[in-house]
């Protein structure tokens, strides 16, 4: 339908259009990775007596059919089916593992029940049907083989249990859903010796995919929906998109738009939707221009601030986020908010419309009127590196013609970007905060010491200011448009090193050693010429420890 609908426009926008998007390579990985459910068709239905006993013999061509009643009237029902009630119920899992627990009954007890093991004799159930009104399970978008039901009109409901009821024994067998993402640990800013860092992936995912053990991030891929928010949300990539990779995005969008300009095409928007919005948008070009260019992801959410800004630098003149605005889950639109306001920013702070990047809602199409000039001459090759070495590569050849030439913006609390402060008097160049870093925004001089930064790289995780115990370093938020002046080393802090006064090496900060020996030195364990050991390098140290052990061995029950 969308090919027809493009094919059918004959201007020479709407010909440069279906050529550029028929004669671009399409997204996708040729082998991608892949998750495996097992089901065997062990159905649970929950809710009220009267629903269940009304549903039971809808399902008999399942493997099983448990009936769990969230009212207390089961005892009074006659019926030929098992009816187990409970009102505390917990469901985890996915299609082929749910984990169901209840207290069964009226029972007094807090140890809470495998409803599968009594039901059915199995570890766990295959598939949930749900239909209390608030639902079990809650995540706004759930795990496959999750139905819940019960959370829409009657009308609604009576029409998605007729269609479960042919859908469900389809559900027997094995099925593979593609992996969407790739997690690389090491480039997490999560946690770094067990001071807290970054949560941003955690709090995106809509579907609970996503948790921490307080040392690293985990995520399951049986309950990833492949929405891409935890990616577009990641400042470091350290989560990234799998299908397609960010990289095939973008190479795709300069194709697209370089090969609309080629056929002739002027004055391109591009816009950018998820898959299953396709029928919506198949309408919405019967009444939006021609040289509207429509680019389908996965998920609208999968591609962020780099993408779009990428897109202007190739040429677009605008980018639009298109779906059903009042439709989007709530964390899904909290991402896509946040990145916009960032982007906005950026915009608005270079002296241009807010909106060549925004959200547009099907149902202004027609309405819609696109931008006759762009903000720069197209870049001529698609930008490569990390996804903020694109953006700021865009940024910075934006700046170059921004009528506003902006030289400091300040930024959301929340955004990817800043620098840090110290105050220098208090600092012992301990180096906690280096050590601690995830993007090395923070790193020592080397052959002194000192400490540098280079903010842009600093993400503001903010694991240096927990990690200082001095509690001088502050983040702040904020964006600096000196490329120069942001990319180069900054430094923070240097002091005298203090010679070991043993051999006259340079081993460690004078005000280090001056801050051990005064918390020390009235330690029992640093009493007479052993606080001297603190103005020692290490291997002084050592050959001053062993001497004396050697003098005086009753010496080390003090060392």
């Amino acid at each position: 339908m969308l090919k027809s609908t493009l094919n059918a426009f004959t201007d020479t926008n709407g010909v440069a259009r279906a050529t550029a998007i028929t004669g671009t390579v399409e997204l996708a990985n040729l082998i991608p990775p892949t998750v495996t459910y097992e089901s065997r068709g062990n159905l649970l239905i929950i809710g009220t007596a009267e629903q269940l006993l009304q549903l039971a013999d809808q399902f008999s061509t399942l493997n099983s059919v448990t009936l769990l009643a969230t009212d207390s009237n089961t005892s009074h029902t006659k019926t030929a089916h098992t009816l187990y009630y409970s009102q505390a119920i917990t469901v985890k899992g996915y299609l082929g593992a749910f984990d169901v627990y209840c207290r069964i009954g009226h029972e007094t007890t807090a140890v809470d029940t495998n409803l599968a093991k009594i039901a059915i004799g199995r570890e766990c159930f295959d598939i949930v049907v749900d239909m209390t009104a608030t639902g079990v399970m809650n995540v706004e978008i759930p795990a496959a083989g999750y139905y819940a039901v019960g959370q829409r009109s009657e009308a609604q409901v009576s029409a998605k249990l007729a269609a479960l009821v042919d859908e469900l024994p389809a559900m027997i067998g094995t099925f593979d859903k593609p992996k969407y993402f790739r997690l690389n640990p090491d480039l997490c800013a999560h946690s770094s010796r067990s001071i807290k860092g970054c949560d941003r992936c955690i709090d995106a995912c809509p579907a609970g995919a996503l948790s921490s053990d307080g040392v690293a991030i985990a995520i399951d891929p049986y309950l990833c929906q492949g929405v891409g928010t935890c990616a577009t949300a990641c400042p470091t990539e350290a989560i990234s998109y799998a299908l397609p990779d960010p990289q095939i995005t973008q190479n795709f969008v300069h194709s697209v738009l370089a090969s609309y300009k080629q056929e002739g095409g002027q004055t391109p928007t591009l816009l950018l939707y998820g898959e299953r919005d396709t029928d919506a948008v198949a309408h919405a070009l019967t009444e939006l221009p021609s040289c509207v260019i429509t680019l389908a992801l996965e998920e609208l959410a999968t591609v962020g601030i780099d993408t779009w800004f990428s897109a202007l630098a190739y040429g677009a003149h605008q980018v639009l986020l298109a779906t059903n605005t009042k439709y989007i889950p709530a964390t899904i639109d909290t991402v896509l908010t946040n990145e916009l306001t960032i982007a906005q920013n950026f915009l608005t702070e270079l002296g241009y419309d807010a909106d060549r990047i925004c959200l547009f809602d099907f149902s202004d199409s027609a309405h819609f009127k696109g931008y006759e000039s762009t903000l720069i001459t197209p870049i001529e090759a698609a930008l490569t590196g990390t996804k903020r070495e694109k953006l700021f590569t865009v940024l910075e050849t934006l700046n170059q013609s921004s009528p506003a030439q902006p030289t400091h913006s300040a930024v959301t609390s929340n955004a990817p970007y800043g620098s840090v402060t110290c105050e220098t008097d208090d600092c012992t160049l301990c180096m906690s905060c280096v050590s601690v870093c995830p993007t090395r925004a923070l790193h020592a001089i080397g052959d002194r010491p000192g400490l540098l930064f280079v903010e842009q790289d600093c993400i503001q995780c903010g694991m240096c200011e927990k990690a200082c115990p001095e509690k001088v370093i502050t983040l702040e938020a904020g964006f600096n448009w000196d490329w120069q002046a942001r990319k180069a080393d900054k430094l923070i802090h240097e002091e005298p090193a203090a010679c070991c006064i043993s051999c006259g090496k340079p081993f460690a900060p004078a005000s280090m050693v001056k801050m051990l020996t005064e918390k020390l030195q009235s330690h029992s364990h640093f009493q007479g010429e052993a606080i001297r050991r603190l103005s020692m390098c290490e291997d002084c140290r050592v050959r001053d420890i062993f001497e004396k052990m050697e003098q005086d061995p009753q010496s080390q029950v003090r060392v």
